[in-house]
């Protein structure tokens, strides 16, 4: 439940250009989009260095392209340049308020780092804007940064809102089963993982570890026994594992 708050589209900003390089504005524009674009193909690749100079090539063709900031904000982010990624990531939303994805970004950051109630208006200010192609993004993080503070209610909100967008995203359900786990509602908890089980191909030790405990709850032994076997053979050095192993 981590990846798609690094998701990454652009579009050509409307707007006048500057003229980067001698360049004419849209010309200026243009390389600035190709050279993001670039810098967002080599960041999925891990290569933050050629990322980082396709950004510095985009930023002088055209100093207020705020997706460029967005991108240097995630590779930021990544090499925990914490200063510098909050630093990209307000200029781009000062360049550009209504820009969904640095919001839902610039939020799961904030979230990541310990300042969830800050991360929560962001995701609600992604989700504003009705040319937001993936408002489920927005939606399913702000429910998982609730959930960390204990804001079950809002985070149960937030997923079901992802729902209705897109009905059983995997994520949302998962997230539902967390909730209704931490609200001691047991036999909910179980429905969601039945539910998200079934439309994942492949179970983490986050997850193995969760079924483990909804099961153990709900007093089928034969299930929590199959769940926690998986856990141990696929994942043996998890923290997950270590706390099966001691009896958490």
């Amino acid at each position: 439940m981590r990846v798609f708050a690094l998701a990454l589209f652009f579009s050509l900003l409307a707007g006048c250009a500057s003229d980067g390089n001698g360049l004419p504005p849209e010309r200026a524009l243009a390389s600035a989009k190709v050279h993001t674009e670039l810098a967002a193909s080599y960041f999925e690749r891990k290569q933050y260095s050629i990322a980082l100079q396709e950004l510095e090539t985009a930023l002088k063709a055209n100093s207020t392209f705020a997706p460029a900031f967005n991108v240097r904000g995630l590779i930021h982010l990544t090499l925990r340049e914490d200063k510098l990624a909050e630093e990209d990531f307000r200029h781009g939303l000062k360049l550009d308020e209504n820009d969904s994805i640095t919001h839902n970004n610039f939020g799961w950051f904030l979230c990541q780092r310990g300042r969830a109630a800050e991360s929560i208006p962001q995701f609600l200010d992604a989700v504003k804007n009705p040319l937001y192609s993936t408002p489920e993004t927005a939606y399913v993080n702000a429910g998982v940064c609730s959930n960390k503070i204990g804001k079950f209610a809002d985070a149960e909100e937030y997923f079901q809102r992802a729902l209705v967008r897109v009905p059983n995203l995997p994520d949302a359900l998962f997230g539902l089963a967390q909730v209704s786990f931490a609200k001691n509602d047991f036999a909910v908890a179980k429905t969601y993982f039945l539910r998200f089980s079934q439309r994942v191909s492949d179970l983490t030790a986050e997850h193995l570890w969760l079924a483990v405990r909804i099961e153990r709850k709900v007093g089928d032994r034969n299930s929590e026994q199959s769940y926690a076997l998986q856990l141990q053979k696929r994942f043996p050095d998890s923290s997950e594992a270590q706390l099966l192993l001691h009896g958490e």
